[in-house]
């Protein structure tokens, strides 16, 4: 059994509520669907034909306490509490805080800032985390699958700020994919074949990855052909405990990210899953705008085993 359908049967044994925020948009609807139809997981819908509403949803007024008391400057009172509440997207992050969801999903309409505003406001990142981000799981069409980070949230990540994006990616890893995590810090240089600045902010993400990690293998700075291939990593890297197995692959900037998730998924014809949001206390997760009816699902299914490891 491939990932992509084992990520479906995992999902089904565990079992779970995930609440869409977005239940207007066509591909929601048929997403949950097939996701009640298969009994992969029970979905709840927010908005849209038979979803709830919520504006009149009795949970609101729990949601809008929940957003007052985490973000008191920036509520006004009561009235402006509810009214924040009755955002479909901040009832969404709220369900999930409150225990009533077990994860969420949104994103095919709003953008990834609006998706992660609420999900901060709401939820907030799990203790010790420094910054939530994003990661993907690039399913290449030989079967293997790598962990992509960080790909959609954060635009130049300081090296304590990578350090923690690798070790949500790590973390998440074991549960979605169900393998031992291998974590490269990628960049322009190999063990020392370049030096500079960026190439230094690579070393110290690294160095204080296997401070907070030192369980997890992991090998920094490293080029991507010596994280990924065996015989690059024989003559680049001899000796390092991941280069050419690393499955979690760490970007050093949000450009280089999002350009090697996409030219890997169009030119290498992979599968893009995600991006899912990691370092959160519990979890919601992200979608591309683009994202098709099979996208939501199975995105869907990782945002439901990502949260039975989550906080």
């Amino acid at each position: 059994m491939n990932f992509r359908h084992e990520l479906l049967a995992r999902a089904r044994r565990a079992g779970g509520r995930i609440v869409f925020a977005e239940g207007e948009d066509p591909r929601v609807q048929a997403a949950a669907a097939r996701l009640r139809g298969e009994g992969i997981l029970e979905p709840i819908l927010l908005g849209g034909p038979g979803g709830l509403d919520p504006a009149t949803d009795p949970r609101r007024q729990r949601v809008a306490q929940r957003l007052r008391d985490r973000r008191p400057d920036k509520v006004h009172d009561a009235v402006h509490a509810l009214d924040l509440a009755a955002d479909p997207l901040r009832f969404a992050a709220g369900l999930v805080a409150l225990g009533e969801a077990d994860g969420a999903v949104a994103g095919a309409v709003a953008t990834t800032a609006d998706v992660l505003r609420a999900a901060l406001w709401a939820i907030g990142t799990a203790p010790g985390v420094v910054t939530a981000s994003s990661a993907f799981y690039m399913v290449l069409a030989d079967g293997r699958v790598f962990t992509f980070t960080d790909c959609a949230v954060l635009p130049e990540p300081t090296p304590a700020q990578l350090a923690a994006v690798a070790l949500a990616a790590a973390r998440d890893r074991r549960n979605l994919v169900g393998d031992a995590p291998r974590v490269a810090f990628l960049s322009y240089s190999t063990r020392g074949s370049a030096e500079g600045a960026r190439v230094e902010r690579i070393r110290a993400a690294a160095d204080e990855f296997r401070r907070l990690a030192p369980d997890i293998p992991a090998d920094g700075e490293l080029q991507v052909d010596a994280a990924v291939e065996p015989l690059v990593a024989a003559r680049k890297a001899p000796g390092s405990a991941v280069a050419g197995a690393a499955n979690v692959l760490v970007f050093p900037d949000l450009d280089s990210g999002n350009i090697g998730y996409k030219l890997v998924q169009r030119l290498g014809g992979a599968v893009a899953l995600g991006p899912l949001l990691q370092g959160l206390a519990r979890p919601m997760s992200d979608l591309s705008r683009g994202a098709s009816v099979e996208d939501i699902v199975e995105v869907a299914a990782m945002v439901l085993l990502q949260g039975r490891t989550a906080g």
